[in-house]
């Protein structure tokens, strides 16, 4: 029988320093995550992007303590970019690139999907949502209780009356999967929830806090003593746009304020961004009110028009991330997309990615926490039947591809704005660039907007209902 080795005392004690170096980095990876997604909100439209008439000074703090994405990218809607946090894949992978779901639709983000609370719920996590959904609201099985939420307070559609939580007359507000009629300013209400829930918290169990208000989205609605604030602003829309700015921003000062009082601070990681850049288009303003005649209120300052296009101000974002003594405070350049988030988050959390389809998101923790170059290099802004956009390093290509068809090309280090196409002097940019959208649109789904919105315009034709009402909030019943 041969001796048992003798280990030397100095391997035993590495050894033993490194499985406790492990310990300790899987304990870091299980951080406290709040995850707060504004609604519309204009780039400029907050203190630490240079806004003057706004005051932001909650979430300016946050971003002068911590790391403000320069390059933080979004889809040009709301539903594709709540798809895109989701699920860590490209909307036009499973059909949501092309528009919202309107409430009168019955399709949702695909169940085959492995969304970021399932993904972080096997991990520990106590995942809760306070706010906006749409991702599916006519069958409960898109529900957010249905797909990895343990709890659940808010909106299941998008665009709701603040203060009577309807949309076109039908109840929006629910709890835990039950309907909620009660009285309040959606912000507020949303703030005070998120509060509510960290108050009473386990700090022993790590915490996925999906926080998405739905200001500063339209119907232009805020408090009276908000509007008051800004009596100096003469337009009346921009006036109360700034009562709902600052409220929102007054509801995620109280959130932080309860993470510190609760002693879970120094774990929390805070991100913060808009679903996309702020509406400059009466089109894509919202259904509730006839928008031709206000006075759009957003301001993606040097960015180019805005929500609903494929133009920086609709797809590059105000954000930031703060995580006392974690993210090293200043700008970050990288290149960063809201499908990144999934991998990252998942990667702090230590939980497991096995489940997911293939994701479009890379870990980009390195970058947001101490500004290393981003290893990302690629955005795609969409591929739709009709249009696409992409960025590779510098250049970006807008191509329309509805006759007659229309390629812009662009240097964005050159000209953020996006004033100068460049495609006469670059074809060969330009057909590379097309090439690469073409193999994408080759890997897409079919929208399932257009889809849904030819089966509505066929019922029509024929002569049946076209939107039939429930009692309930199964607004459509599915075709």
């Amino acid at each position: 029988m041969k001796p048992i080795p003798v280990i030397p005392l100095r391997w035993a004690v590495a050894a033993l320093a490194g499985f406790a170096a492990v310990a300790a980095h899987a304990a870091d990876k299980k951080p406290h995550i709040v995850h707060i997604v504004a609604d519309d909100l204009g780039w400029k439209d907050v203190g630490f992007n240079g806004c003057t008439d706004i005051r932001t000074p909650n979430l300016d703090r946050l971003a002068a303590d911590g790391a403000k994405l320069a390059q933080f990218y979004a889809q040009p809607m709301c539903t594709p970019t709540r798809a895109a946090l989701m699920t860590g894949r490209y909307p036009f992978r499973y059909g949501l690139q092309t528009a919202v779901i309107p409430s009168v639709s019955a399709y949702g983000l695909d169940t085959a999907e492995w969304l970021m609370p399932q993904c972080l719920k096997e991990a520990g996590y106590r995942t809760a949502i306070v706010g906006k959904w749409h991702l599916g609201h006519a069958d409960k099985k898109y529900w957010p209780k249905q797909r990895g939420f343990d709890y659940q307070y808010g909106a299941m559609i998008g665009e709701l009356d603040y203060f009577t939580h309807d949309e076109q007359g039908v109840l929006d507000w629910f709890r835990n999967n039950e309907p909620v009629r009660e009285e309040g300013y959606t912000t507020t209400l949303f703030g005070q929830d998120a509060v509510r829930l960290i108050e009473e918290h386990d700090t022993a169990t790590p915490l996925y806090l999906y926080l998405a208000f739905n200001a500063p989205h339209t119907p232009y609605q805020a408090p009276r003593e908000y509007i008051d604030r800004y009596s100096a602003i003469a337009e009346p829309t921009r006036r109360t746009y700034a009562g709902m700015v600052t409220c929102l921003d007054d509801e995620i000062g109280r959130v932080v304020t309860a993470l510190e009082k609760k002693k879970m601070r120094d774990n929390t990681l805070i991100l913060f961004h808009s679903d996309n850049g702020g509406t400059r288009s009466a089109m894509f303003a919202g259904v509730m009110a006839d928008m031709s005649k206000v006075v759009i209120p957003c301001d993606n300052g040097p960015y180019r028009e805005g929500k609903g296009t494929l133009y920086e101000g609709a797809t590059r974002v105000c954000a930031l991330a703060n995580w006392p003594g974690r993210i090293k405070p200043g700008k970050v350049d990288g290149l960063i997309h809201a499908v990144d988030l999934y991998p990252t988050l998942a990667a702090l959390a230590g939980a497991s990615t096995a489940k997911c389809k293939p994701l479009d998101g890379i870990d980009l923790w390195d970058t947001i926490a101490s500004g290393k170059p981003s290893p990302r290099t690629e955005i795609v802004y969409n591929v739709e039947p009709f249009r696409g956009a992409l960025r590779q390093g510098d250049w970006k290509l807008v191509w329309r591809t509805l006759l007659p068809s229309r390629a812009e090309l662009f240097n964005l280090a050159e000209d953020p704005s996006e004033k100068n196409d460049l495609a006469a002097q670059h074809p060969e940019k330009v057909d590379a660039l097309q090439q690469r959208l073409n193999v994408l649109a080759k890997e897409s789904a079919k929208p399932l907007f257009l889809v849904d919105q030819f089966k509505v315009v066929l019922k029509g034709m024929h002569g049946e209902p076209i939107l039939p009402i429930d009692e309930g909030y199964n607004r459509v019943e599915a075709p």
